[in-house]
């Protein structure tokens, strides 16, 4: 009887020590740390490609503390949008075909989409392919009437929305004058410029921007186009791309800018690191640099950390 009570006493205590613990892990499993991917770009200060970068040539910062690297790599997909503004002066389509010959110079691991930013959304005129000729050919004349003045950053919002969640590269060339008709004013800063950026960085978009003024004169005062340029810097500066514009005129020749982004999409890397979201997630702010000489590592101002597990 004795040995049979002791028995039970055993089993009960083992039971309540693995209940007790159940709720332990579960806990444990809820902080977890999650992997974070995000996309970063090798410059090299002289205009040349830069050399090959490894894991051990890369120091990774969020904010003040340094984080290590868990992944450093490659990636040949890329996924590559075209957003033209509609309200553009048409005389940018004299300049199609150096756009044309970027498309068709792409490795077939590129996807390519082509849409027109009217009416403060994004009218896809080719969904994302593999099949450059196609994408090319979805080229056309922007209107550049007063009916297609609208808002680069709700287009860009509205398609960056569907765009699905991935780690892969991926990447919008954004052609606009950055005059928001619908939402901005005079103010230095559009209302919809943070947001822009925000979405783009949890769904690690590069968003490079081209300067073409549009067919309105609104544009045309030097006030308004500088505070527009000085927006659409800080849109690419911020997701980790450049801007590129020449004064407040017609670009020239758009061929050094397109040959340029290529150079930068051929020295693209995914840097991993593991990271704490909390419950909800959170963008943190991020900063990579490099010891190899006259190399500069342009990235997003903050990644997004997902929810823990």
């Amino acid at each position: 009887m004795n040995k049979n009570l002791k028995w039970k006493g055993t089993l009960l205590l083992a039971a309540l020590i693995v209940a007790a613990a159940m709720p332990l892990r579960s806990k444990a499993a809820a902080t977890d740390p999650a992997g974070v991917t995000f996309t970063v770009t090798a410059v090299d200060n002289r205009d040349v490609a830069p050399p090959a970068l490894t894991k051990a040539d890369v120091h990774l910062y969020q904010g003040r503390e340094q984080v290590q690297v868990a992944d450093w790599k490659r990636s040949e997909k890329l996924y590559l949008a075209l957003l033209i503004d509609d309200s553009l002066e048409s005389s940018v389509a004299n300049q199609w075909n150096d756009l044309r010959a970027f498309i068709m110079a792409q490795p077939e691991s590129t996807y390519i989409a082509v849409a027109y930013n009217r009416n403060g959304s994004a009218t896809i005129a080719q969904d994302f392919t593999t099949d450059h000729a196609l994408a090319a050919k979805a080229l056309r004349l922007p209107l550049g009437d007063s009916g297609a003045f609208t808002s680069p950053y709700l287009a860009l919002q509205d398609w960056i929305k569907r765009w699905p969640d991935s780690s892969e590269r991926k990447s919008i060339i954004l052609f606009s004058s950055g005059i928001d008709y619908f939402r901005g004013g005079f103010q230095p800063i559009d209302p919809d410029l943070d947001t822009t950026v925000e979405k783009a960085e949890k769904k690690n978009i590069n968003i490079w921007t081209i300067y073409v003024p549009d067919a309105g004169h609104m544009g045309r005062r030097p006030f308004r186009a500088f505070n527009a340029q000085s927006n659409l810097s800080r849109l690419s500066e911020e997701t980790g791309a450049e801007a590129y514009y020449l004064g407040f005129g017609m670009p020239v020749n758009l061929k050094p800018y397109f040959d340029e982004i290529q150079r930068h999409l051929e020295n693209q890397y995914l840097l991993t690191f593991v990271g704490d979201g909390g419950k909800k997630g959170k963008l943190v702010n991020v900063r990579v640099s490099t010891e190899v000489p006259n190399v500069q590592i342009m990235t997003f101002a903050q990644v997004f950390v997902p929810p823990t597990q």
